[in-house]
């Protein structure tokens, strides 16, 4: 089997198409289409399903893929780990993380990094969606909460609890509450309200207590749940990594400092038995340094 018609189709299957494929290789439509016809000869079936609309993957196609795949990239990998071994960290790396993760923890230790390492690039993805590494060509990951995937290895980041913050203003208006029952009577600004209610579990040193809070505003984003806070909307939940440094500037005042929500731990993800270039390994440790626990 020819192993560059081999790797032509698999970018062909990567990339949904003869066209996506041409122009990230940087080569003719054509001669991708081509290649990926004589490859279909010489196996002797059918690999994709070619109709003026889009390109599909036979059932043969798809086993193929499967194989294959992994093994180019392996060969890929055996490569870099070779070039990369010597001289200056020069290269991409993609990294995905949430985006208060990424602007309130991340960024100075990125822009750190880079400036010690004109060589390297980063591609920073800002989701909260659940994105597979593989599948994607990502090489490291930011994620909160238990990590299940086998396929990935996971470096904890620490954990970061979250307290309850509130506008100096909001409290000259409502009052300060002093008990975690007289949160009910507040207006609250919650992470994705059910039925405009939600449920806080605050944890202080003598127990765990509970209690249902009105949504006032109710958002599944932290950036705007702090936005809303410091104007004065009601008491909001954030992580303290974000809501600390208001605390210092006078913007917000934290509201029963007592209590706190136990947080999910911070995981740093990788793709478990996969080369990773000398650029990513950097970025890796450096992030380990200066958040791991």
């Amino acid at each position: 089997m020819n192993l560059h018609r081999l790797s032509l189709f698999v970018r062909v299957v990567d990339e949904g198409g003869f066209t996506a494929a041409a122009r990230a290789l940087g080569l003719p439509k054509s001669a991708v289409s081509q290649a990926v016809s004589r490859l279909e000869r010489e196996l002797g079936v059918s690999l994709l399903h070619r109709s003026s609309r889009a390109v599909t993957v036979t059932d043969a196609g798809a086993t193929l893929h499967r194989s294959a795949a992994p093994a180019l990239r392996a060969l890929d990998d055996a490569e870099h780990a070779v070039t990369d071994a010597q001289g200056p960290l020069r290269g991409l790396v993609r990294l995905t993380a949430p985006v208060e993760v990424a602007t309130r923890l991340l960024e100075r230790h990125l822009a750190r990094f880079l400036l010690e390492n004109p060589g390297v690039r980063i591609e920073l993805s800002l989701t909260t969606r659940v994105v597979d590494l593989a599948e994607e060509g990502i090489d490291l990951a930011v994620r909160g909460g238990p990590v299940v995937d086998e396929g990935l290895v996971a470096r904890r980041l620490g954990v970061h609890d979250a307290g309850l913050f509130a506008s100096p203003e909001y409290l000259r208006r409502r009052g300060t509450p002093r008990r975690v029952a007289q949160l009910a009577e507040h207006d609250c600004v919650v992470y994705r309200a059910t039925a405009g209610r939600t449920t806080w579990t605050l944890s202080s040193k003598r127990k765990v207590e509970r209690v249902e809070v009105p949504a006032r505003l109710g958002v599944d984003q932290f950036g705007y749940i702090l936005a809303a806070v410091r104007d004065g909307v009601g008491i909001g939940l954030l992580p303290l990594f974000m809501g600390e440094p208001e605390v210092l500037e006078r913007k917000l005042v934290r509201v029963l400092p007592s209590h706190s929500l136990r947080a999910k731990p911070l995981h740093l993800l990788y793709p478990a038995g996969r080369y990773l270039s000398r650029p990513v390994a950097a970025l890796r440790d450096c992030l380990l340094a200066a958040l791991g626990p």
